[in-house]
C-alpha cells in the first residue's frame, strides 16, 4: 500500500496568516493610542560618533592651519617657542591663523565611533551570563552529587541549599546578597550579582544532575564496579556521560533562563541590557522601539544557544 505524504504548505500558510494577524493587531493598537514610531533614533544607542574636545596646553598663538579633507592640523606656538600640533575635524575648528590662545582653550573636536549604551548593555549581559553560568554549572554538579552521597552531612547540607534557593525569589536573593553579605564583606555589585545568579542557577542544575544520575539503571554502576572501577571512576567514566545526554535539554533551558534572569541585577545598579534600555528610553522617548530592540537582542543570544543545544543533542543521540 502506497502512503502519500500530506501536504504541509497549508499549515505553513496558516502560520504566516497568524503572524500577519499579530503584526496587524500591533499596528492597530499603536494607531489607537496615536503612537509615532521613531526608528531613526535607535541606531545611535548601538553605535555613535563620539566627540572629544582638543585643547591648548599653554598660552600662545595659532602659527599654522593645514586643512586636509575633513581634518585640520593646527600648529600652536607658545611664548617659549615650543610648538603643539593638534589634529581636529575641519568643521569644528574654532580658531584662525594668528589668533591668541590661552591654556585650556578649545581648538576643535575629534570624532570616532563608539559603542552605544545598548551595545555595552549587551556585552554586560553576555559576560555576566557566561561567568555565572560556568560557576552555576560547577556548583550544581557538586551539589547534585552531594545529594546522592551516602554521607548524611553532605546530603543534608546540599538539600538545605537546594530547597532554600529554589524556594525563594531570585530578586530577594540578589537584595540579600548585595545589601547584607556584600556590605559585610565589602563586595562590588558585579561580584554580588554574579554570585547570586551562580548560586541560583546551581540549585536548579543540582536537581537536574541528581535526576539525570538517578535515571541511569543501577546495573550500569554494578557493571562498572565488576570491571574494577571504584565509585568515583564509575561515576566519572560511566554514569555521568550517560546522564549528560539525558539532562542536556533541561540544562540548555536553564541557561537560557539564566540569560533572561540577568535583567534582575539592574536593581543593584548594574547596567546590563534591560537597564540600558530603560536609560535609552528616558532620552529618546522611543518606548516601543527600544523595548523591541532589547527583546530582539535577548533573542539574538538565546536562539543560537537553543540551536546549538539541539544539534548537540542529536549528535549525542546518534552515538548511542
Amino acid at each position: 500500500m502506497i502512503k502519500y505524504k500530506k501536504a504541509q504548505w497549508p499549515w505553513h500558510g496558516l502560520t504566516a496568516l497568524v503572524l500577519v494577524g499579530l503584526a496587524l493587531s500591533l499596528y492597530m493598537a499603536t494607531s489607537m493610542i496615536s503612537y509615532e514610531w521613531r526608528w531613526n533614533r535607535v541606531p545611535q544607542y548601538f553605535a555613535y560618533k563620539a566627540e572629544e574636545t582638543q585643547r591648548a596646553a599653554n598660552y600662545g598663538s595659532v602659527e599654522q592651519i593645514v586643512v586636509s579633507g575633513d581634518n585640520a592640523r593646527v600648529t600652536l606656538k607658545d611664548d617659549s617657542g615650543d610648538t603643539q600640533v593638534i589634529e581636529v575635524a575641519a568643521d569644528s575648528l574654532q580658531l584662525s591663523r594668528g589668533d591668541d590662545v590661552a591654556e585650556g582653550d578649545a581648538i576643535g573636536v575629534t570624532r570616532h565611533w563608539a559603542a552605544g549604551p545598548l551595545a555595552w548593555g549587551l556585552w554586560t549581559t553576555l559576560w555576566i551570563s557566561v561567568v555565572s553560568g560556568a560557576l552555576g554549572l560547577l556548583i550544581g554538579l557538586f551539589a547534585g552529587l552531594c545529594r546522592l552521597s551516602s554521607n548524611p552531612t553532605l546530603r543534608d547540607l546540599s538539600t538545605v541549599y537546594v530547597e532554600l534557593v529554589r524556594g525563594t525569589p531570585l530578586l530577594v536573593q540578589i537584595f540579600i546578597f548585595y545589601f547584607f553579605i556584600g556590605t559585610v564583606l565589602n563586595l562590588s555589585r558585579e561580584f554580588a550579582g554574579v554570585a547570586a545568579l551562580a548560586l541560583f542557577t546551581g540549585a536548579y542544575v543540582a536537581e537536574i544532575v541528581r535526576a539525570g544520575v538517578q535515571s541511569i539503571a543501577k546495573g550500569q554502576n554494578e557493571a562498572a564496579r565488576s570491571l574494577g572501577l571504584n565509585g568515583s571512576q564509575s561515576m566519572r567514566h560511566v554514569i555521568l556521560p550517560q546522564a549528560f545526554k539525558r539532562v542536556l535539554p533541561p540544562l540548555a533551558g536553564q541557561f537560557i533562563s539564566l540569560v533572561k534572569d540577568t535583567s534582575l541585577v539592574s536593581v543593584i545598579a548594574i547596567t546590563e541590557l534591560t537597564k540600558s534600555g530603560r536609560e535609552a528610553i528616558t532620552t529618546s522617548f522611543s518606548t516601543f522601539e527600544i523595548w523591541f530592540c532589547v527583546a530582539g537582542l535577548y533573542l539574538l543570544i538565546n536562539l543560537p544557544l537553543s540551536h546549538i543545544a539541539s544539534r548537540l543533542e542529536r549528535r549525542l543521540a546518534q552515538s548511542d
